[in-house]
């Protein structure tokens, strides 16, 4: 990208509308505007009602509310203005034509908010809960995106560097001046506690990922169990829709069938499993396997036994964990009398899968669980794998230092230096420019 292009796109969303927004930044903004409106620029941030005329031609193009921002007090950093027109489509057009014929460059994907960070307008991580914000589709996404691009996660990072650099002058003052008066003895020592604080926050750090990234894409909830124990029955109570087909012809669902939901504020995919049983049939055995594998890699699994039907139940039981929930279905028909859950590390559920009361005590259940294991944590916490990989380098750094800090002060700097690395690949100070490009490319045009 060139910086010292103007470039020029569409910021709000497409097709007709009563008012779209265009967006200008670069060098040449006073110029181009002063050539569309024939006349005085705008105050700056005062906005300002203006008839948009062709540079070329001096013909009117629309009446627009013309702001104008000077940089590097704008987004970008950069001189910049917003034209919010009508928004035809004919009016759009005549207007990017008009700024396209005066030697403006439509922008990139990103490349407004990339221009903003390499200004130093944001960090890498906000300009990332600024894409998170844009993208959130429910209520706990956009609350950790926003305190993301609020500056959040930076907040948390910069008291890890500020730990590291204490600890960094410690050790380095005891090498340098080691004869000098005024320098304690084993200064270098000292900056085992705040090594050892610095560990345990880092590990906590790495040990809540889990929770921020599934907030940002969703979690998985797989439905598992033999045929005809009422899995695809139990998929639409819950979605509320036909979205599984259901028979009382074994083997009917063959490959998994997912359904987006929203769950305690957060996205899910709950997915309906084929019937987990031994099958000559190619097919079904593929759907099987699937099965297994959705299970494996689900957040949470719903395992489904007709209660009076045992023959499933070992293989069920194997593939459920701690905290999971084992349903036993047809309890109309007093289906599980005598199933000893006593000693079971999941939970139990007698329910009916065609009773609305069962099916919501259930989906209550299912929203606790949610809301208690992948809430919004408190304070701003990882939310991508590229974060954890910079945090995890980083601790991997501090506890070679802090080996390394009775035996060699030396080899102790240089580890937290490496540590203090991965911070700034953390806030995209570092020379990362595939990431960035990568990561730029996915925001829309015009912001």
């Amino acid at each position: 990208m060139a910086h010292k292009d103007t470039i020029f796109a569409v910021a709000s969303g497409g097709g007709r509308a009563g008012v779209t927004i265009i967006r200008i930044s670069g060098p040449a903004v006073n110029s181009i505007l002063e050539s569309c409106l024939k006349g005085k620029l705008p105050a700056p941030r005062l906005a300002s009602l203006r008839i948009l005329r062709n540079p070329v031609n001096n013909e009117p193009i629309d009446q627009a509310l013309i702001l104008r921002f000077v940089g590097p007090a704008s987004f970008t950093g950069e001189d910049m203005a917003e034209l919010h027109v009508h928004g035809s489509p004919a009016v759009v057009q005549a207007v990017s034509a008009a700024l396209f014929n005066s030697g403006l460059r439509q922008a990139l994907a990103g490349e407004f908010t990339r221009r903003a960070f390499e200004n130093g307008r944001m960090d890498l991580t906000e300009a990332e809960g600024l894409a998170d914000l844009i993208d959130s589709e429910t209520e706990a996404q956009r609350v950790q995106a926003l305190r993301q691009m609020s500056g959040g996660l930076r907040d948390v990072y910069s008291k890890w560097q500020d730990a590291i650099m204490d600890a960094l002058a410690a050790i380095e003052g005891e090498i340098d001046f080691p004869d000098e008066e005024d320098v304690p003895d084993k200064l270098a020592l000292r900056a085992g506690s705040e090594l050892d604080d610095l560990i345990d926050a880092l590990k906590s750090s790495l040990a809540c990922s889990h929770a921020g990234e599934r907030v940002r894409h969703g979690l998985d909830i797989a439905v598992i169990g033999p045929p005809n124990a009422g899995k695809s029955t139990l998929i639409n109570a819950l979605s509320k829709k036909e979205a599984a087909i259901v028979s009382d012809e074994a083997g009917t669902t063959r490959d998994i069938v997912e359904v987006n939901m929203v769950i305690g504020g957060l996205p899910v995919r709950l997915s309906d499993t084929a019937g987990l049983r031994v099958t000559d049939n190619k097919i079904e055995a593929e759907g099987v396997r699937r099965a297994r594998m959705r299970a494996k890699d689900a957040d949470l699994r719903i395992g489904m036994l007709e209660g009076s039907d045992t023959s499933g139940r070992k293989e069920i039981e194997a593939l459920l964990s701690a905290g999971d929930i084992l349903v036993l279905n047809k309890a109309d028909l007093k289906a599980g009398a005598g199933f000893d859950v006593s000693r079971e590390a999941f939970e139990v559920m007698p329910m009916s899968a065609h009773n609305s009361v069962d099916v919501d005590r259930l989906y209550s259940r299912m929203t606790q669980i949610v809301t208690e294991r992948f809430r919004v944590q408190e304070n701003a916490g990882l939310t991508r794998a590229r974060h954890r990989a910079c945090v995890q380098s980083c601790l991997d750094s501090v506890a070679r230092a802090r080996l390394n800090l009775d035996l060699a002060p030396e080899l102790a700097g240089e580890d937290l230096r490496s540590a203090l690395h991965a911070i700034k690949e953390l806030a995209g100070e570092a020379d990362i420019e595939a990431v960035l490009d990568r990561i730029f490319s996915r925001f829309c045009i015009g912001k």
